[in-house]
């Protein structure tokens, strides 16, 4: 969550699809100056699960900023276009009914749903296993995003102990950098983020680099050089 919301100067309007734990809105309502958070759950069950099993998650849900909708992602955007900052989507993994977060028409769908200036972040597998269902979806929707960029973390119980997320831009060039800076107060109350673990975040591997945007070197190198402005 913080990843894309201190890459972003103001948001105000935030969107979650998935993520019905609540773990998610957890992170986003850190930040005060966000106005609204809207979650997008198509399972209500889970919401529920997780209020009675899991209340150091679900305590999100509590934060008088965030409104519910138990429905379809997909249609929820066609409902509200041009309306969000920062859309995340924290799904399962692309088998079975949440392949469809992973194809093209479901990011397009968020585009559009995105203001002028927008971010998504989405759960974007792990670099060590899945390459071959990252590259094809970053080379797809860099035809329509403004910037498209991968970045990851470690979790000691994912799959090789590492999960990614897809990080593109409406009108952004470049979310590499936290654009607003962090208080000590804020960061005292994280146990992972930092602002120089966001720089890092985007340090990929020679060979995922190679593998998922090609071996460009001239053209990361300028990118490099951009970022150091």
């Amino acid at each position: 969550a913080h990843i894309p919301l201190f890459a972003h100067p103001n948001p105000k309007k935030v969107l979650v699809i998935g993520g019905g734990d609540g773990g998610v809105l957890r992170e986003v309502a850190k930040h005060k100056g966000v106005e609204e958070i809207v979650e997008c759950e198509i399972d209500e069950g889970v919401i529920k699960a997780s209020k009675k099993y899991l209340p150091s998650l679900a305590k999100g849900y509590d934060d008088p900023r965030v409104t519910v909708q138990v429905m379809d992602g997909a249609k929820f955007m066609e409902e509200n276009q041009d309306a969000f900052d920062v859309i995340i989507t924290d799904s399962s993994d692309p088998i079975g009914p949440a392949s469809v977060l992973f194809e093209t028409p479901f990011y397009n769908a968020m585009y559009k749903s995105l203001r002028q200036g927008g971010i998504v972040c989405t759960q974007g597998e792990c670099m060590w296993l899945h390459l071959n269902l990252i590259k094809p979806l970053v080379d797809s929707i860099s035809q329509t995003y403004s910037s498209v960029e991968y970045a990851y973390t470690t979790i000691p119980t994912y799959p090789s102990g590492q999960i990614g997320f897809i990080v593109a831009t409406k009108g952004v060039t470049t979310c590499k950098k936290p654009v607003r800076e962090a208080s000590d107060e804020f960061l005292a109350d994280l146990k992972y983020y930092t602002p120089e673990l966001h720089s890092a975040a985007f340090v990929l591997p020679a060979f995922a680099n190679r593998a998922i945007f090609g071996d460009d070197t001239k053209k990361r190198k300028a990118e490099e050089e951009a970022n150091k402005e």
